[in-house]
């Protein structure tokens, strides 16, 4: 019984500090402003929410996140680790490139350059390529988020 108290108790509070550390990155992300979401700009708030949330997801499970859009957006590993590095875009909008390509039927790399191309603006991306994401394509890469959540695991509303 000696024995079994201090582990108990190095247990329980290893598992406050987890729930803590959840709770505090939840928190944080409900108080996200609404500006804060539509900065990524695609023009639709629920992708944009959910690229914001690949961003975080990206910063701690990185191999995970770049084998998702390596094997179901198939997109080249070296134009997402390049896409991805220091100065590059954030997850969010690599997922979004790469998925925005699949969908409209165009190499990843064409619409990674056009972001670099734009400043990092969608809006200016869909017009020079002539696209048009919120009629036609933005169905499609909704379906692509949730499937990419089902093999993450996480919940997604």
């Amino acid at each position: 019984m000696q024995i079994i108290r201090p582990l108990l108790t190095a247990l329980l509070g290893c598992a406050l500090v987890s729930g803590l550390a959840v709770a505090q990155d939840g928190q944080a992300a409900a108080q996200e402003s609404p500006a804060a979401v539509a900065e990524m700009g695609t023009g639709d708030d629920w992708i944009d929410a959910r690229l914001r949330d690949m961003d975080a997801y990206a910063a701690r499970h990185r191999d995970a996140f770049i084998d998702e859009i390596v094997r179901y957006l198939e997109a080249p590993r070296p134009l997402v680790e390049e896409a991805l590095a220091a100065g590059g875009m954030r997850p969010g909008d690599t997922y979004y490139a790469c998925a925005l390509a699949r969908a409209s039927g165009r190499p990843c790399r064409t619409l990674v350059d056009a972001w670099r191309d734009a400043a990092g603006s969608w809006e200016s991306v869909a017009g020079r390529l002539e696209l048009e994401p919120d009629a036609r394509l933005h169905p499609r890469i909704r379906d692509d988020i949730r499937a990419s959540y089902r093999r993450w695991a996480r919940p997604i509303d």
